[in-house]
């Protein structure tokens, strides 16, 4: 019984995983275009009834997504935090990871800019913005602490400069949209970083 009850169990997770990883694809095979779940449950050769036995509405699909941003990148996050006590290299790190998580994710991507969420409902928009609220806490906390631990503490932008990392990374992640998923945001990366480096030099 524990046994069948298992592989039920298995079985509903790969169809949650099928269904948002479909959503993915078609938001990145059709950029730009609001995906419908009859369009959804098509590519999937199911009917729209069976997306909802799993899902009840298109807005916990996105939250899906949403959900699995989050925990994907904050996951990646807290092992950088463990492996590294650096904070300029943090910082690097963070925003690399978070543009690599952007190419590899060009449907995703679509949802954290917020273009594939015209019409959708506003919780979602909200959803997305605790996703970058979140990760300019982190970038915020990282160089806190650090001026905390040098000679000179004190007056250093520590919410400006957070800001300014966080709005680098949204801004590539608009351009990788806006172009069709045709411009990377790694493209260029490591020449950027080199010219965002200085402003961080009275962190190192």
């Amino acid at each position: 019984m524990t046994e069948k009850k298992s592989t039920r169990a298995l079985n509903k997770q790969s169809r949650h995983q099928a269904i948002l990883e479909a959503l993915a694809t078609q938001l990145e095979l059709h950029p730009g275009q609001r995906i419908t779940t009859a369009q959804l449950a098509e590519s999937l050769e199911v009917s729209e009834a069976a997306l909802y036995r799993h899902f009840p509405s298109k807005a916990r699909m996105f939250e899906g997504l949403i959900e699995f941003s989050e925990d994907t990148v904050f996951g990646l996050i807290r092992r950088i935090l463990d492996e590294d006590d650096n904070a300029v290299s943090r910082c690097e790190k963070i925003m690399a990871l978070i543009l690599g998580f952007s190419a590899k994710n060009p449907g995703i991507s679509s949802v954290l800019v917020g273009t594939a969420l015209t019409g959708e409902t506003e919780r979602l928009r909200q959803r997305v913005s605790q996703f970058f609220d979140r990760l300019e806490t982190q970038f915020r906390q990282i160089l806190r602490e650090r001026e905390l631990t040098l000679t000179q503490a004190g007056g250093r932008p520590v919410n400006e400069t957070a800001n300014l990392l966080l709005s680098i990374v949204e801004g590539r992640l608009q351009q990788f949209v806006r172009s069709g998923f045709r411009q990377s945001p790694l493209q260029g990366w490591e020449q950027q970083w080199q010219l965002i480096n200085p402003i961080l030099r009275t962190y190192a």
